[in-house]
């Protein structure tokens, strides 16, 4: 197991929508080295916006895969991930009682010592950073879901936050279209987004012409995700930031968008 990285175990592994599944993990430590672990050694750690690098497997692929932390309850953290590659298919393959190498939490996550009306505004799987961001929440917050056809944990949203705005791109679940055909920037003190870059590059304009602060979650490809390699970098006012390290949430207003 590569330094810096620990073993967790599967609770579940399940798939909840077409190629994205949900998964949870417990920690996993040798019983003869539990009486001397710490606090944040024995449970998983983590705020919003933050994530681990996840690996189930031993030398093929060659890197791990950067996930965003989806929920920590109880013991038990969860992620939701997108299969898009041999990575995330090998990890929906693991079944309960097999174990992940993990390394985190890594980044930079949300601020939570917000009092003002806030949206969060996701597209697709950055609905994921912004699930355990609502739970932990305690002010009024309105949420805006745009997915291309099969909605999910919409269940799990509706009972967190005061309303639910819903889009997909097919009309089978709310609105016919984008979910920024629903959002009104102006009804709020501050904006959280998650998603395709078109999306949040979307959602930085609306909020920019009405004045609303507004705060992304990046995601990039990386390698070590503790900002040694510069593989994640992106574009900003200020220069070449790393997601993994000064990110992954910049403020809207810094970031430069390449869609």
């Amino acid at each position: 197991m590569k330094q810096g990285y620990r073993k967790g175990i599967i609770h579940s592994n399940i798939q909840i929508a077409t190629n994205i599944y949900e998964i949870k993990l417990s920690p996993c430590h040798p019983e003869s080295d539990s009486i001397s672990l710490t606090m944040e050694e024995s449970g998983f750690q983590g705020k919003p916006g933050q994530f681990y690098m996840l690996r189930g497997w031993e030398l093929d692929p060659l890197l791990p895969r950067p996930i965003s932390i989806c929920d920590i309850s109880d013991g038990i953290i969860t992620f939701l991930y997108e299969v898009r590659g041999r990575g995330t298919h090998i990890i929906s393959k693991l079944k309960k009682g097999d174990t992940l190498e993990l390394l985190g939490p890594l980044g930079n996550g949300f601020d939570l010592n917000i009092e003002d009306k806030i949206a969060i505004v996701s597209g697709g799987i950055g609905v994921a950073p912004l699930i355990y961001l609502m739970k932990g929440f305690k002010g009024d917050m309105d949420f805006y879901c745009g997915f291309r056809n099969e909605a999910y944990y919409l269940d799990e949203i509706r009972e967190h936050v005061d309303n639910t705005h819903i889009s997909t791109e097919d009309g089978s679940v709310g609105h016919r279209g984008f979910v920024t055909d629903l959002f009104l920037p102006k009804r709020y003190d501050m904006v959280l987004t998650c998603g395709p870059i078109p999306m949040m590059n979307r959602v930085v304009e609306m909020c920019k012409d009405k004045n609303v602060p507004v705060y992304v979650s990046m995601e990039s490809r990386m390698a070590c995700g503790i900002g040694t390699c510069l593989g994640c970098t992106i574009e900003t006012t200020s220069g070449m930031k790393r997601v993994c390290k000064e990110g992954p949430v910049f403020s809207g207003e810094e970031v430069k968008f390449n869609d």
